[in-house]
């Protein structure tokens, strides 16, 4: 089953972000507001009737900018990774979670973010999200699901973003605290949802992958792909299947792989 997609009209902060303050809110909890208070007589994006064909009428940036993702990974027409930005993860934090479906994705946002560094700052783990099919693709293939984990720099607000690739394999037991609790709240660690690799990746500088597209985003994309049950994929898939934006133009942009 597809779900119409509520909108977001908010400017800076991401895709997918919830923080603890003000300060850190970001524009799908703004989106979420505005589902819950109202504004039904506004247009809103979403991935059928007001696609990202039509993203440009919510945010100029959707359909101008230069450094959109996601993007289609060439493996063989990557460069050298720049070592300042290598990527150092510590995500290691046993904390509850809320799960909620917040009407374009299934969100997971920890009482307790771990963090990362890259270019010698740190980012904390504001939330993780899950979409129907990879939206990034790699030689053209799109994974059968992927989580991103977005993290933002609390001084600078700027977000760096993990994807995590799924696969269909075996069942991963972690997922079923996510599939069991929406709506809810679940124990998690999210390093339990990383590959066992993590130390291999590509590395890219994009934007948000909803409006308002903002650009200036770190992305991340694992390697190494995680499994999951073809039954863990279509529970999620239930809520959304095609929650995914097309591939975006590279313009003058290098991929970075270690």
């Amino acid at each position: 089953m597809k779900k119409t997609i509520l909108a977001v009209s908010a400017a800076a902060l991401m895709m997918t972000g919830c923080g603890n303050s003000e300060a850190e809110a970001t524009a799908p909890e703004k989106a979420e507001h505005v589902a819950a208070h109202g504004a039904s007589h506004e247009k809103h994006w979403d991935y059928s009737e007001n696609g990202p064909a039509h993203w440009d009428e919510f945010s100029k940036t959707c359909g101008t900018g230069h450094h959109q993702s996601p993007i289609n990974i060439i493996p063989g027409k990557t460069v050298e990774m720049n070592h300042q930005y290598d990527l150092s993860m510590h995500e290691d934090v046993d904390t509850m979670a809320k799960i909620i479906d917040n009407g374009h994705s299934i969100k997971v946002t920890p009482k307790q973010g771990g963090t990362i560094t890259l270019h010698g700052e740190t980012f904390k783990l504001l939330q993780f999200h899950f979409h129907g099919k990879s939206e990034h693709t790699v030689d053209g293939k799109r994974y059968d699901m992927v989580m991103h984990m977005v993290h933002q720099n609390p001084k600078t607000k700027q977000l760096a973003v993990i994807a995590v690739f799924f696969k269909e394999g075996k069942e991963d037991p972690v997922l079923n605290k996510i599939i069991k609790n929406i709506g809810g709240e679940a124990e998690i660690d999210p390093k339990d949802f990383l590959p066992n690799d993590t130390a291999h990746y590509y590395h890219y500088i994009g934007s948000l992958t909803t409006p308002p597209c903002s650009e200036n985003v770190q992305w991340y994309l694992l390697k190494e792909p995680v499994e999951a049950s073809k039954e863990q994929i279509e529970a999620f898939r239930k809520y959304y299947v095609d929650n995914e934006r097309p591939v975006q133009e590279l313009y003058d942009r290098h991929v970075e792989s270690n």
